[in-house]
């Protein structure tokens, strides 16, 4: 699995990915494809996260749970979509905030390649699903690399926004020592919290968390300059 880690990332990941464990999740994602089920995102773009965004550019990380699993959406970007694919619900619903955060219109293309290239980590706890079945690869083995990643993120000295957005995701964060210290004490990072986007709880509080403007505020406080969102 190494080989398809970029550079950047490579120092960070090489001992997760050498473990036992990482072995078997490349074995159970081949034999799963062998067995003729339906993995998405597809093969050449499970790291896409990574390849966008190197280690060094990072200057926000927002955290997903795992892809969508609907045919074509899917495409290594935590709540991103390919150009022309339907906006999903919880992506629908994050450009509204963008918008009431940040003024101008709300965008309508699905596609955020254009954050990731700002810098932007877009990562989902687990980087695949089997079609139609959402969650279908949480526990198998993921969580390990994309823990490392954050950490890789959290332990360097250059301040970061973390956009953490439902308990999953503060979940996630509570695993790093040193994202878990930012947000409990007040560190170098910023770590902002809220409910998910998705509709079922984006009236609960994500709605106006103004996460857009609340991290480049950050940024330009520290010298990072700002994404243009």
């Amino acid at each position: 699995m190494i080989e398809g880690v970029p550079e950047s990332w490579r120092e960070a990941l090489g001992e997760v990915l050498a473990d036992a464990e990482a072995r078997r999740l490349g074995g159970w994602l081949c034999s799963e494809e062998r067995a003729g089920k339906c993995i998405y995102p597809p093969r050449g773009s499970r790291l896409r996260a990574l390849e966008l965004t190197p280690l060094e550019a990072v200057r926000v990380v927002i955290l997903g749970q795992d892809p969508y699993h609907g045919e074509g959406q899917a495409h290594g970007l935590a709540f991103s979509v390919p150009d022309g694919v339907r906006l999903p619900p919880s992506l629908a619903n994050i450009y509204r905030e963008l918008a009431a955060d940040c003024g101008g219109e709300r965008p309508t293309g699905g596609n955020l390649e254009h954050w990731a290239g700002q810098g932007v980590l877009l990562l989902n706890n687990t980087l695949t699903v089997e079609a139609g079945r959402a969650g279908s690869h949480a526990g198998r083995g993921w969580d390990a690399i994309t823990d490392a990643a954050v950490a890789a993120v959290a332990a360097r000295a250059e301040p970061t926004a973390f956009v953490l957005w439902g308990n999953h995701a503060k979940a996630k964060a509570a695993r790093v020592p040193g994202l878990a210290r930012s947000a409990q004490e007040g560190g170098r990072h910023l770590v902002l919290t809220s409910p998910h986007p998705s509709p079922l709880s984006a009236h609960g509080g994500f709605f106006g968390s103004r996460p857009f403007s609340r991290a480049n505020a950050f940024l330009e406080a520290n010298g990072r300059g700002r994404i243009a969102w």
